[in-house]
Parts: structure tokens; sequence; C-alpha cells
């Protein structure tokens, strides 16, 4: 969930239409994440694979990661370099922490009778702001995070990013292919053993998400270096769509072998296109606005689909007001993201980078 613009990294070109195929990403995922909770069954959910987009945020960090930091993490420092992750990433792991608790503790719809029997309550959360993964909850499906579940993907990213800092910097263009065709090997596995490439979020499958990250970072890391920008006049809309078709596909039992064609071939190939487009200028305004809403939504949405999930149970609406809902919801989130993007994430990475 890097963003190229706040990466340190004003003496550079920015991929503006990455910025916004990164929101437009995080938009999927947000529907998903409402859809799963109304379709028990996958193959009737219309944006089944929108987890994919997990995939897609993972690839283009490792190209954005090699764009702000492969020229200069020398002359940082690994305790520097860490301080400038910690900075960007985690206030709104602490925030989206802080959300999840008081989504559990306050949800109007689930039956809180227990929770003064909750002794490992506070334990859960500490590790939560802390991103130490603890799968102990039931009644958050032993989500790894279970305060926060898609802080899962942001656990892998700093495992990522301390392994460019420590290795994946120092080594060769050829060293790192040898190293992505391995990890390539080890998706595949997971996806053939699983049937998919869903893994990663819970304690039952948590390295699955070792090798969604392993391909994905380094495959963007060799793009950067590589210099793989594909020049195109798609722009953003054209680029937009072209993502969607990946989240968009039918959920089938051939699901082993699309999703890992869409994370080894398709989704680098998408990196590599938009690095090459460019924007209109009726556009480039709407491309920075959702990269940087991206992370802000991507971190702060999910208490909400707890309490839609509690909701749906106790109420079953029907088709008209539960599309009605969904649509609502996304909306809300999406400007709730805004504002916490505007009063609480930019405010304190300044802050913090101030005291840096």
């Amino acid at each position: 969930m890097e963003d190229i613009n706040l990466a340190n990294t004003n003496a550079k070109p920015h991929f503006v239409i990455l910025d916004g195929l990164r929101g437009v990403a995080a938009l999927a995922i947000v529907i998903f994440h409402f859809m799963e909770w109304v379709y028990s069954d996958p193959s009737g959910n219309f944006i089944a694979h929108g987890f994919l987009a997990v995939d897609f945020f993972f690839c283009l960090s490792g190209f954005v990661i090699g764009y702000a930091y492969d020229d200069r993490i020398s002359g940082l420092g690994l305790t520097a370099f860490l301080k400038l992750r910690l900075i960007r990433l985690h206030p709104l792991v602490v925030l989206g922490s802080v959300l999840g608790l008081l989504g559990f503790l306050f949800d109007p719809f689930a039956d809180q009778s227990n929770l003064s029997g909750k002794v490992n309550l506070w334990l859960t959360f500490i590790c939560s702001v802390c991103l130490i993964p603890l799968p102990i909850m039931k009644e958050r499906a032993f989500n790894l995070f279970s305060f926060n579940a898609p802080a899962w993907s942001l656990f892998w990213e700093y495992v990522a990013n301390i392994i460019y800092a420590l290795i994946l910097f120092r080594i060769s263009r050829r060293y790192l292919s040898v190293l992505i065709v391995l990890a390539a090997i080890a998706l595949c596995f997971v996806s053939y053993r699983s049937g998919n490439l869903l893994g990663g979020w819970a304690g039952s499958n948590f390295w699955d998400g070792s090798a969604r990250i392993a391909y994905s970072f380094m495959a963007g890391l060799f793009i950067y270096r590589a210099n793989w920008l594909i020049k195109n006049r798609l722009g953003f809309a054209g680029m937009a769509v072209l993502l969607m078709l990946a989240f968009l596909m039918p959920f089938t039992q051939w699901n082993w072998l699309t999703e890992p064609i869409v994370v080894l071939l398709f989704f680098p190939a998408l990196i590599a296109t938009g690095a090459g487009a460019s924007p209109s200028p009726k556009l480039k305004k709407l491309c920075v606005f959702l990269g940087n809403l991206s992370y802000p939504l991507y971190m702060t949405h999910y208490w909400a689909m707890w309490i839609f999930g509690s909701y749906l149970a106790r109420h079953k609406p029907d088709t008209l007001n539960l599309s009605l809902i969904i649509i609502t919801g996304v909306i809300f989130l999406a400007a709730f993201a805004y504002l916490i993007q505007l009063v609480y994430d930019e405010p304190v990475r300044r802050y913090l980078a101030g005291r840096r």
C-alpha cells in the first residue's frame, strides 16, 4: 500500500496512474468484503476475486520501494529506513486497531453478553497495535489481527521491507530473478494445495501470505530495476478497466490455475503498463485523490464489515435494501477514510517526520 507521492521522492516524477490504480484496488477490496458476507458461496459473488487486490498492492509496493529507496538506502542506513517505513505505515495500523476494538465493543447487532469474560481482549488489542499476529478470537474467525483483519498484509509488508533493507537492495537483477522464480514455484504450490490464493489472513493459512508477498514484491522490484515501462495510450480509464477484469473474473474450480496466472503475469504487466501511461489532465487529479485515499480506506474499513455481518445475520434484508446499504456503505467508508487522511494520517506523519 505504498504511496508514491509520500515516499520522499520529491525530486522524481510520479507515476500518477499507478496512484489511481491503487485507489481502484482499494475500493474493489471494500466491495469484495461487503459481498463475501452476502454470498457464502463465492461462485455467486460478482467480485469474488477482489481479494487479489492485495497481490496487486504487493507488486506495486515492490516497484515503489525500489523507485523510492534503491538509490539512497545505502546512505540512509537500516535504522533510518525502518523509521521512515514506520512513519508512513504505522499510524493507520494503530487507528485501524482502535476502530476495530470499538466496533467489537459497541456492535449494536451482536450479542455482547459475554464481553466481561474476554480475558484476552486487551492482549489481542495490544498485539494488533504492535502488528503481532495473534489468531485466538473465535468471534473474529481466528484472524491474525482480530480487530483489523486487513493488517495481515501490512505484517508481510513490514517483513518484505526488512528483507529489502537487509538483502534485496544489495543483490543484482540476476540473483533477484532466481529468487523470483523460486517464489513463483512456491506461489503455484500454495494455489494448487489450497485451490486458490485467498490465504494469509488467519492462523490456519498464515504461511500462504509469505508466498503471496514474496513473488509480487520482488516482481515489482524487478520491474523497476529493469526499467520495464511500457509506453502506451490507454490512460487511467483503460488501465482501471483492465485491473477490474482481474477482480471480476468468475470464481471456478480452476482458481488454482487462473489466480496464479493473474498474479504471476497480469499484475506485473499492469504495473509496467501503468508506469508507462499518462492520464489526461482531467483525470490526473482523480488519480492523485484515489492514491491518497487508498491506504486510509484499506486500513479503516473493516470494523464496519463485522457490524454489517451482524446486521445481515439478524435482519436478513431483501435484495433492494441490501444493495442500498452496500452502496451507501462504500460511499460512507470512502468519505470516512478521506476525513481520516486529512485530520489524522497526514498530520501525525508530518509530526513524526519532524520529530525524526
